[in-house]
C-alpha cells in the first residue's frame, strides 16, 4: 500500500486545477500542463487539495496511485513555481551562449553545437560557463539538461565536460611509470 498516495496535494494560490474524467489540467503563472490519469486511479478535488485514490484495493492500483500523486504534485509545483537545473561547463575554451530558441555550445569539438530549445523550456546563460534550464514540466527540464550534458559528459581524469552544478565527479589517478 502506497503511503505517498495517502498524502493530499495542496494547491497554492495562483494555480488552478481542472479535473474532467481522467484528464487533469493545471494552469499557473509558469505554464499550463495536462495529463491523462490511469483508469485504475481516481483524482478528486476538495477545498484547495487534491486527493488520489485507487479504484480497487489491489497492489498495482496502490502503486499507480502513488505514482499519480507524485506526478500531479510535480505538475502543481511546476505551474506554481517552476523547476530548474543548473549546468556548469568545466574546461579551457568551453563556452555556452543562448540565442533566442537555440543554445550554442563550444565544447572542444571541431564544430560548434547548436541545440534547439524545445517548447516549454527556457535556457539562460548567466555566464559563458553556466547554463540554467527552467520550465514548468519537471520531466522535460531534466531531459533537456541530460541531453545538454550528454554532448560532453565529465571525464574522470581532469574533470572536463558539462556537469550538473551540484554533481561531484569522481576523479581517477593518472597512470604511473
Amino acid at each position: 500500500m502506497s503511503r505517498i498516495a495517502k498524502a493530499p496535494v495542496t494547491v497554492p494560490k495562483g494555480v488552478a486545477v481542472e479535473i474532467s474524467g481522467q484528464e487533469v489540467k493545471v494552469k499557473g503563472g509558469k505554464g499550463n500542463l495536462s495529463w491523462r490519469v490511469h483508469p485504475k486511479v481516481r483524482v478528486a478535488q476538495d477545498e484547495g487539495a487534491l486527493k488520489v485514490n485507487p479504484v480497487d484495493e489491489t497492489k498495482e492500483a496502490w502503486a499507480l496511485a502513488g505514482t499519480t500523486r507524485a506526478l500531479v504534485n510535480n505538475m502543481v509545483m511546476g505551474c506554481g513555481s517552476g523547476f530548474e537545473r543548473k549546468l556548469a561547463l568545466v574546461g579551457v575554451g568551453y563556452r555556452a551562449q543562448a540565442k533566442g530558441k537555440t543554445l550554442n555550445l563550444s565544447l572542444g569539438f571541431s564544430h560548434p553545437i547548436d541545440y534547439p530549445v524545445p517548447e516549454g523550456v527556457e535556457i539562460v546563460t548567466p555566464s559563458p560557463t553556466e547554463i540554467v534550464v527552467s520550465g514548468a514540466d519537471k520531466q522535460l527540464v531534466g531531459q533537456v539538461a541530460s541531453e545538454i550534458r550528454g554532448f560532453r559528459p565529465p571525464e574522470p581524469y581532469k574533470g572536463k565536460g558539462v556537469r550538473y552544478a551540484d554533481e561531484q565527479v569522481l576523479r581517477k589517478e593518472a597512470k604511473k611509470k
